[in-house]
Parts: structure tokens; sequence; C-alpha cells
């Protein structure tokens, strides 16, 4: 690695493909918490301005460049080293950024994506292309839920599909609250998003207020729990939303009992499943009285939603 000099923050990143981005972020996180970002390594440009998310997708963290940082790079290494065996992953790329350089770097790899049929995620710093999609003006910050990945994309098709006018919907694992906004912009009345990280549910509050959604959208640290107990709950909504990853899933809905939190005849939407594990999570679904009527796969991720009979 280069000297540091008067640089602020050491850039660790990887590319790999989309079964190995959440877990790569997630071993990040543990080491550069609130500062991991997730990215394609190119989106394709469309004629009217749209792109659409291809090839490998970049994962980066970022290290603050003080006394701990050697230790704390050596810690990062070897937790990468132990994923290895889980998926061979390529040796980690190194560079020293200014402040600066780190608050802006990660913007340029976004543009507008057109979702569903009725939705465009547009960044928070350009135009939405097509003023017949829906805008969810996203700025991500470190949270998760840019748009680019599969598993988001997929929720957001299922939302676009089941979100009723005047309904309330519950997010557990909001990240960037980008699948709250949708709910809200295309007609619910009332979204509860919930995320272990608080600077997510920071960003996912400030991207409610961009998108002009604040009023109804309200957020809290935790999980599960977090719906069952004051000030969010204890409430049953008829879209629950959880794009989080499958054996997450399978322990909530397990120890947690996420399916409870399903009002009768709603649905609940699971998403950050790969496809070796899709069986196992529907397991878990029916285990709880949910019924499996919905699937979608993009590449080799899965959604599954299920319904809870009245």
């Amino acid at each position: 690695m280069e000297n540091p000099t008067s640089s602020q923050w050491l850039e660790v990143s990887l590319q790999v493909d989309g079964e190995m981005a959440e877990a790569v972020a997630e071993v990040l996180a543990r080491f550069a918490p609130n500062r991991v970002v997730l990215e394609s390594t190119a989106i394709a440009d469309q004629p009217d301005g749209e792109g659409v998310p291809t090839g490998p997708v970049r994962v980066a963290a970022y290290l603050p460049v003080d006394a701990s940082l050697e230790a704390a790079r050596q810690r990062l290494e070897e937790a990468l080293w132990h994923l290895h065996f889980i998926r061979p992953l390529p040796q980690p790329a190194y560079r020293f950024l200014q402040e600066t350089d780190w608050a802006e770097a990660w913007k340029f790899a976004y543009r507008p994506i057109a979702v569903g049929e009725r939705l465009m995620i547009v960044p928070a710093w350009l135009e939405n292309p097509d003023p017949q999609r829906v805008p969810l003006l996203l700025d991500p910050g470190m949270a998760f839920g840019t748009g680019t990945h599969p598993t988001t994309q997929m929720c957001l098709a299922e939302v676009e599909r089941l979100v009723q006018p005047g309904i309330t919907v519950l997010d557990v694992g909001c990240g960037s609250g980008i699948l709250s906004i949708a709910a809200l912009k295309l007609g619910a009345a009332r979204a509860l998003g919930v995320d272990t990280d608080p600077q997510a549910v920071t960003v996912a509050q400030e991207n409610a207020a961009r998108n002009g959604v604040a009023a109804g959208f309200r957020a809290a640290t935790g999980s599960v729990e977090a719906l069952r107990q004051p000030p969010l709950g204890p409430v049953q909504a008829p879209l629950v939303l959880a794009n989080i990853l499958a054996p997450v899933l399978v322990r909530l809905l397990d120890e947690s009992d996420l399916a409870a939190l399903v009002a009768p005849g709603g649905h609940l939407v699971l998403s950050g499943i790969l496809e070796d594990q899709a069986a196992e999570v529907a397991a878990a679904a029916e285990r709880h009285g949910l019924v499996l009527t919905h699937r979608r796969q993009m590449e080799d991720w899965v959604t599954l939603t299920a319904h809870k009979p009245r």
C-alpha cells in the first residue's frame, strides 16, 4: 500500500458476484460501521437516460486512518479469509482517500434505474428521466438499499404489485428506506421501518423527507420486537417486507415470530435469499401458517411472497 500522508480514509474494496456481495458487505461492516457501500461495476446507459446494472458488484469499506488502522486491516483480512472457504474471493484492493474524495467518490456509480411498471430509482443529485414513472429519490449514504441489487428490485416490484391505498406497511431491515418510500408514494398511508443499524434509521428518515413522505414514515432501531412495543407497536399490517439474508429470515420466523406481524389476509415479502436457500425459507414460512403465493428470481437471488389466511 502507498503511504497515507495526509489522507484520512483507507478504502478496502473487492469485486464479487451477486451471490457474495451481501456476505462480503456484512464482513466489512464489522470493521467499518456505517461506511460500507455496494455498487454495480457497470451500468448500461439506455437512450432515455435510464440505467441497467451489469457486471460484478463492487463492495467497499472505508477505515479511518488512525492508530488502530493496521490492527483493523489485519482483522478484516482474517475475516475475509474465513469467508473465502464458502466461495473463493479476490484479494482486496486498497487506496487512501482524502475526506472530500471519500464523501463523493461513491456517487459516480449510480444512475436512474427503472423498476417494475411504475417506479424509477433516482439518485438524489440527478433528475428523473421519465416523468411517467414515480421517482424514488435516494441518497443511500452508508445504508444498504441503493436499488442496484436484485433483491431490492424484486422487493420493489412486489411492493408495486401488492400495495393498496391507505394501508400500513412494515419494513423489517429498512436500510435506506427505499421500500417504505415506494409504498408510501404508491398510496400506502403509513410505513414503519426498523433496522439494527442506527445509521440506517437516520438515512431512511432523511430519504423519506427528501421524497416528501416523512409524515407517513416512522423508523426505529431494532428488529421484529420493536414493532411489538411502543413507540411503533404493537402493530399488524397487511403488507410486511423483510429484505435481509436467508439465515436471518429463518431466525426471525422461528425465534421472533415474524409471521405474527402480518394481518390476516395480508402478505409477507421475504427477500435476500439465494436460490439454494429458498426451500429452507419457504419451509420456515409454512411452519408459521403462511402460504407461498408468488416467487420471483433474478440471477441467483429469489424473493418469496407468502399469504396469511384469514
